[in-house]
């Protein structure tokens, strides 16, 4: 089946090509930061009507690229939440516009779902069954995952996600948006040691995040430090150092247990956040000394893409899921919802 992948939940517009037998084929992404970077934040319809301009555009580039037309798709797939529920409808109106006039079969996705499978692009994709951590903006959650819409919610955030708090963060500092990048960048010039941050909900069982405590130490820190005339590039840099650190640790931890928790020699990060060097190098560590294997996807799919909604939307598509004739645009979505799929289409990667 060739699949055309559409993502635009927020302020990235993504388009794919995934083939079933040939893997992906081609994509490319538009991202709106420059444009939101002025508000200090996404703006929800700016964001919708930039979709509008970009994603037919994106849609020929890719179709080209791989040296194919659009009456050739066998079906469409396309992100129906979580996100901004504008700028889900521009996705999912163009998705059932090209699949009406071209005859074939659409499928709403799940955003998180495609974070999550995105590391199935890469050549030594991840076995079910395995923990996965989402961690980005707007989610932090450990989930233990059998097969696809088989998942077990281990633990989430009860408030802000890590890359919110990443944000937050940023623009305490007086960095750009998005805060992620900007932060781990300015940490890199830190002096380690200097700030030690708190590890939130790390001294008590569970797997359960919690990040605002943090920031709110993160705002008092930057406040004292301005307050006495401290708040040098310096400075800057060791408070940036001293948060990512905490956050690291924080996931670190959390993710340790869960593997202990499961039995689980397989650990999966996905979203924004897990394109975090220090992240990466902690998890990396953490699962060596258990003997376990950790996984992700290259950086330009651990952000908002079209490639992992073309490759979840595959999976579900060959089972015979699609819409009906209603356009599916749902702003908050629990994972839990999405019903399973058998696995072996999946061409053997079960234990």
């Amino acid at each position: 089946m060739l699949i055309l992948g559409i993502e635009t939940s927020c302020d990235e517009t993504g388009v794919a090509l995934y083939h079933s037998e040939q893997g992906l084929l081609s994509h490319a992404l538009f991202s709106q930061i420059d444009m939101h970077a002025d508000y200090g934040g996404v703006v929800p319809e700016l964001a919708s009507r930039d979709h509008v301009r970009k994603l037919l555009p994106l849609c020929d580039e890719i179709l080209q690229a791989a040296g194919r037309t659009r009456s050739q798709l066998d079906g469409i797939a396309y992100t129906a939440g979580p996100g901004l529920v504008g700028a889900l409808m521009v996705g999912g109106s163009v998705a059932h516009a090209l699949g009406f006039a071209l005859g074939i079969p659409v499928l709403g996705v799940h955003h998180m779902e495609g974070h999550l499978l995105a590391p199935m692009l890469e050549p030594n994709p991840p076995a079910f069954p395995f923990v996965a951590l989402l961690v980005s903006g707007g989610h932090t959650q450990l989930v233990l995952v059998k097969g696809i819409g088989e998942y077990e919610l281990l633990g989430e955030s009860v408030d802000d996600a890590a890359g919110e708090a990443f944000d937050k963060t940023a623009k305490m500092l007086g960095l750009d948006y998005p805060g992620g990048p900007w932060v781990a960048a300015l940490a890199e010039r830190g002096t380690e040691g200097r700030f030690r941050f708190p590890r939130p909900m790390t001294d008590r069982p569970g797997l359960d995040f919690s990040f605002s405590g943090l920031k709110t130490f993160t705002l008092n820190t930057v406040s004292q430090a301005r307050e006495t005339g401290a708040l040098d590039d310096q400075t800057r840099a060791d408070i940036a150092l001293a948060f990512e650190s905490a956050v690291v640790d924080t996931l670190t931890i959390k993710c340790r247990r869960a593997l202990e928790q499961t039995g689980s020699k397989r650990l999966v990060i996905a979203g924004g956040v897990s394109a975090n060097k220090r992240l990466r190098a902690a998890l990396e560590a953490m699962t060596a000394k258990l003997r376990a294997g950790v996984f992700y996807a290259r950086p330009e799919f651990c952000t908002d893409n079209g490639a992992m909604i073309a490759y979840a939307g595959c999976q579900r598509l060959k089972a015979g899921q699609r819409d009906g004739d209603r356009i599916l645009a749902i702003p908050r979505w629990p994972m839990d919802q999405l019903p399973a799929i058998t696995t072996p289409r999946l061409n053997g990667l079960v234990d």
